[in-house]
């Protein structure tokens, strides 16, 4: 009889020591491929700094500037999740992307916001002044693109005078440096690369992303159709453990995020700079946990209506995403911290 308790004992610790992973149930894949930034902790590696992705690892498979070529990638399969301004993900599953948005992974807050800078003493000051001019930015075709061309449009600059505007494509690391060097007259600047070149000073901004929308999701994680359907544990999980890591960055003292940010560039080995980490303050996306609110996919909807890119009623957010995957879809709420 001691035996066969022995035997049970012995049983149930190695049953335990494999918990939670046994509780969660076997999930259906074990490796999430992803890229990464450059200098920066995006939510995948901080869900598994934290212990929440367990079972699953991430994969990293190179770094990424772009965010339609991040959705790309997770169209061809070459990674399994992947993010990109709202806008453009309109466009790209309007195009029949067999993606589907699943968590909201950056966004405009009241300490994260993207500005459009311009050297102190740059002649340039309204957006007529624009004309003939160049601004840098990561990729055509997504968030800066777009917020260029509403605020030219608010300000009364006709398409046709737009087109005298030349949009330069910067990686995010090189933007301050174009600027200064007077390889472009205005640049892209955002967050802690921001606050790095304003601590620096000789630039102010010609506009903000917050002055035009104020506090907005701008941007989802995607995956694949057929990865939610023949993955649907492991998207879950996946999807809750991005979830819980946004709002451990949201409720934590911004030191502790930033040293705990600096710790895993550090431990990953890629010879990069954490030094930008220093001027994190925030997650900057709005709703708990990154749920997905319909209005953060109809004002771009609204906006390629407009522009003739898509017609009035081929689309509606419902088709573009889905929070059945996030444990903070119920009562989804936008956060007041």
């Amino acid at each position: 009889m001691q035996k066969i308790i022995k035997l049970f004992a012995t049983a149930w610790l190695a049953w335990s020591a494999i918990s939670p992973a046994a509780a969660q149930e076997a999930l259906e894949v074990t490796d999430i491929r992803y890229q990464g930034t450059v200098g920066q902790v995006v939510w995948i590696e901080l869900a598994e700094h934290l212990g929440n992705l367990a079972p699953l690892k991430a994969k990293w498979v190179g770094n990424t500037i772009s965010g339609p070529q991040d959705v790309q990638a997770v169209v061809t399969n070459d990674i399994d999740i992947g993010g990109a301004f709202n806008g453009a993900l309109v466009k790209l599953i309007v195009k029949k992307a067999p993606v589907k948005a699943v968590i909201g992974y950056y966004g405009v807050d009241d300490n994260t916001w993207t500005g459009y800078y311009v050297k102190n003493d740059s002649p340039i000051k309204t957006a007529r002044d624009l004309l003939g001019k160049k601004v840098a930015m990561n990729t055509l075709g997504a968030h800066h693109d777009f917020m260029v061309r509403e605020y030219l449009e608010r300000n009364k600059v006709t398409d046709e005078e737009a087109k005298q505007v030349t949009f330069v494509i910067t990686p995010p690391v090189s933007g301050e440096q174009a600027l200064r060097q007077g390889q472009v007259e205005v640049s892209t600047l955002g967050g802690i690369l921001r606050d790095k070149a304003l601590e620096r000073g000789g630039i102010r901004p010609l506009f903000t992303d917050r002055d035009l929308f104020g506090n907005f999701t701008a941007g989802s994680y995607v995956l694949r159709n057929k990865f939610i359907e023949q993955n649907p544990k492991a998207s879950k999980h996946l999807v809750g453990a991005i979830a819980k890591a946004i709002e451990w960055a949201r409720v934590t003292p911004p030191a502790q995020v930033r040293s705990t940010f600096e710790g895993i560039i550090k431990a990953r080995g890629r010879a990069e700079s954490a030094d930008a980490i220093q001027f994190w303050k925030s997650t900057g996306i709005p709703s708990v946990g990154g749920v997905v609110l319909d209005k953060d996919l109809q004002v771009w909807i609204d906006w390629l209506v407009k522009e003739d890119i898509i017609k009035a009623g081929q689309v509606k957010p419902s088709d573009l995403y889905t929070n059945a995957l996030n444990p903070y879809a119920n009562g989804a709420k936008v956060a007041t911290k």
